[in-house]
């Protein structure tokens, strides 16, 4: 293809992204390092026959003067990243000074409301995206075994949860283990306390929403999987068997090598995915044990008072938080195809 054909060929794909991705993205960076303008308060003295006296009031044509000469507000840096809400640099030494261990500090510092989003969205992340992409593959090899005629049935009700609406799912899943639903009252009754309620417990929460994650995820892995085992070379296989290679072997050193780039994709895409975790927060009903980055942008943006230069720079931090965990995939996809080309 012609570099000129090759150019035009991209262009609307770069402009969209340029549009959609790039400008959004130097928008939000510029807001993050802004502040808005505090409201200008001056004394007004009144005097009645019984004397004189002096009031504060908000000079609304002032503080509108100064919005329209600088509408992005005023400039304050890194001060917003760096305040109590955020990376909190001053209170994190404070901390340290104060506490008696690692432990006290750990859980001082858990209390902090960014390193406390920071915590759910890492550990969200570190356990449904293996997870999943390890369900998803053995579904993909379940029904692959099946005979054809029973594989339509088994990839429709494979694919439920992906088919479900997000929200619809989650909300039944929240009924399931109230302490009224089929779940919530097999818990109590294996663990034998009747007051156990998952929507009180912290750590059930969590454990309710990384399994909610794993379930709703899982599809996906399973239609790539599936359709990468498709692609594997039957040769390969027959020559294991010929060989006496077991099932398992088979699986190990022929078909998971094949479908290495495509758990290299899979990982880029739910990493990303689940880390801007939202929606089972909401869905769960599940702030007051559970706060996503995500759901730290939507507190800020909620309410009567926007915090937008908050929001800005959370979203900023969660950017750059993307990056560093999709770091070692990229470095390793990189070397993998410079191996190739070489």
């Amino acid at each position: 293809m012609k570099h000129r054909t090759f150019l035009w060929f991209m262009l609307p794909s770069a402009t969209a992204m340029v549009l959609f991705i790039a400008l959004p993205i130097v928008s939000v960076l510029i807001q993050s390092v802004y502040a808005p303008h505090e409201q200008v308060i001056r004394e007004v003295e009144n005097c009645t026959l019984f004397g004189c006296t002096t009031s504060t009031v908000i000079d609304q044509e002032a503080t509108r003067a100064l919005r329209e000469a600088e509408p992005l507000g005023r400039f304050v840096g890194t001060a917003i990243y760096t305040d109590r809400n955020h990376l909190a640099l001053s209170q994190i030494g404070a901390l340290w000074s104060a506490s008696s261990g690692i432990g006290d500090f750990t859980g001082k510092l858990l209390n902090l409301p960014f390193y406390g989003a920071l915590a759910f969205t890492l550990t969200y992340t570190a356990l449904v995206t293996p997870l999943s992409i390890i369900l998803g593959f053995v579904i993909a090899l379940s029904v692959n075994a099946v005979p054809r005629l029973m594989r339509g049935p088994m990839i429709f009700v494979s694919l439920l949860p992906m088919i479900v609406t997000p929200l619809v799912g989650a909300l039944i899943l929240f009924w399931m283990v109230d302490a009224r639903g089929i779940l919530g009252a097999a818990m109590q009754a294996l663990a034998g306390d009747p007051d156990l309620s998952v929507k009180a417990s912290t750590p059930l929460m969590w454990a309710m929403l990384i399994v909610y994650g794993i379930w709703s995820s899982a599809p996906f892995a399973f239609v790539v999987y599936y359709a990468g085992l498709q692609t594997v070379p039957q040769d390969s296989l027959e020559s294991a068997m010929i060989d006496g290679a077991s099932r398992w072997e088979r699986i190990r050193y022929v078909v998971i090598p094949h479908l290495v780039p495509l758990t290299t994709f899979m990982a880029l895409i739910k990493i990303m995915d689940n880390f801007r975790v939202f929606e089972p927060i909401v869905s769960f009903n599940a702030a007051a044990h559970a706060q996503s980055l995500s759901f730290f942008i939507y507190s800020d943006l909620g309410g009567e008072t926007r915090l937008l230069s908050s929001a800005a720079a959370t979203s900023v931090l969660t950017i750059l938080g993307v990056v560093i965990l999709l770091s070692p995939v990229l470095v390793r996809t990189w070397r993998s195809f410079g191996k190739g080309a070489a």
